[in-house]
Order: C-alpha cells, then structure tokens, then sequence
C-alpha cells in the first residue's frame, strides 16, 4: 500500500491529489484540442472535466492492484496547477505500474514533465516497491516519448497500427525502466 505524504515537493513543484477546486484550472488545459490530440479522450467540456474530476479527487491511495492515483501538478512558488500526474499500480504479482502526465501548454517546454515523472518513478519504486514502471503514449507524441527518455526509461516497443483511437489506426510506443536501473 502506498499513501504518500501530501504534497510531494520536487525542486519547483508541488504534488498533491487533485480536488473539486481544480476544476477551472483543470478545464483550461482538458478542454483544449492540441492538449487531447494523443489521448484517449476528445476536448472536454466542463460538465465532462467535472465527472472525471470527482473520480480522480478518490484517488489518493494505492491499496490494490489497479489503483491509481491522479496528482495536481502545481507550481511552488504559486500554486498554480498547470496539469496532472499519474500512477497506476497495473500489477500486484509482477510489481509493475505506469506513469503518466498531462500539461497545459503554456508550461510546456520548462522541464515540468521530467519534473513530475521522477516524482511518480521515486513514488512508484521507492514507496511502493514496484520492479517495473512504463510509460505509453501515442507514437506521433515526439514530446513526450523525449521525456520518458530524459527520466532514463528505455523505449521497449514499437506497436504499429495496435488501437483505434478517434476513428484512426495508431501507433503506441511503451517506454519502461526497472527498479535496478532507478536513480532519483
């Protein structure tokens, strides 16, 4: 099981779970079509990111296999959320999770994203015990396949054409690091 102490700090950000009160800051990158483009989801609209924001609000621990928990990426010196992080304990047996992290596009292009995985990595490995950790994201996502590669996680696959997504074939790129190869 893994509650972590809220908020995570990391040298300019805060993370800590996200709450109903996010919900504007939430809906300003969310509802955006360049921020969707490579995600499973459309644009959200604001009843939308409100539906998703309640569920996501639960979710501060891992207790079981198939939690996740969904952290406000805000900036220390402000508090402003400017995205979410992601981790998903995908398997008890094996100790394999995922991570993951959306960004309004103004704060694209800072650091931000390296930022918020090795947060997520240190959570998964360090408070979890996790072996294994990925990152999956549409192959047409160069940024974030550069952040993945930055944190030291090795590109493993190439799935060519795997999934429709928005009534498109595409591709999926999966990235992974093992818990020996870690370094916070």
């Amino acid at each position: 099981m893994l509650k972590p102490d809220y908020p995570i700090h990391t040298d300019r950000l805060l993370l800590r779970p996200l709450t109903l009160d996010d919900l504007p800051a939430v809906h300003a990158y969310e509802s955006r079509p360049d921020v969707a483009r490579y995600l499973y989801w459309e644009p959200r609209d604001l009843d939308a990111v409100r539906t998703f924001l309640q569920k996501k609000a639960t979710r501060t621990a891992l207790q079981n296999e198939g939690d996740a928990l969904d952290l406000a990426i805000t900036l220390r010196d402000s508090g402003q959320v400017i995205g979410n992080g992601l981790l998903i304990w995908t398997s008890k047996e094996h100790r394999q999770g995922e991570i993951g992290y959306v960004l309004h596009p103004d704060h694209h292009g800072h650091g931000y994203a390296t930022e918020t995985g090795r947060a997520l990595l240190g959570l998964g490995f360090d408070g979890l015990g996790l072996h294994r950790i990925v990152g999956r994201l549409d192959g047409r996502n160069t940024a974030s396949a550069r952040v993945l590669a930055k944190l030291g996680m090795r590109r493993e696959a190439h799935l060519v054409q795997n999934e429709r997504v928005k009534g498109e074939w595409t591709d999926e790129v999966i990235y992974a690091m093992l818990e020996t190869e870690w370094k916070p």
